[in-house]
């Protein structure tokens, strides 16, 4: 049953702050963790693994990942360039259409991505393996509230 709106109204405020409090200095850790991952194990950027990630995701152009990452052509050009010679990243030609060059991940790309992910994953497990199984539970229901919450359009 939902509470009383004075209740809410009471609430909210302690809420957002909690969320504040918690939520972006949660995310900066994980994103130092991969950050770190793929730099120091692996010597991929974060933005070199963004776009190996967004490539995954779907997106298949030099222009898309422009857009995506709000950053020029020619950055992501350079970034691409060199995930290619990596072994990477690879470049298939489009007959229809000889300007579009679809963007593909390779098996070592794939395989780069999976590692990452892991070593993340891992990671996380040991930093939550002290709570117990009603506080996972808790954290769980929480995340699936948050995302129902957050769905919808931003603005």
């Amino acid at each position: 049953m939902p509470a009383p709106d004075s209740t809410i109204e009471q609430l909210l405020p302690t809420v957002i702050e909690a969320f504040w409090s918690t939520v972006p200095p949660v995310w900066h850790l994980v994103r130092g963790n991969v950050r770190a991952i793929a730099l120091e194990r692996f010597g991929v950027s974060y933005d070199q693994f963004h776009i190996l990630r967004h490539i995954r995701k779907g997106v298949t152009s030099v222009s898309e990942l422009a857009e995506v990452k709000q950053i020029s052509r020619s950055a992501v050009s350079q970034a691409v360039d060199i995930l290619v010679e990596r072994g990477l990243l690879c470049r298939s030609q489009n007959a229809r259409d000889r300007r579009n060059i679809p963007l593909g991940l390779t098996e070592a790309g794939n395989a780069l991505l999976d590692t990452i992910w892991e070593k993340n994953r891992t990671w996380m497990k040991e930093q939550m393996a002290g709570l117990t199984a009603q506080e996972l539970q808790t954290i769980n229901a929480a995340m699936e509230i948050l995302g129902r919450t957050f769905a919808g359009p931003v603005g």
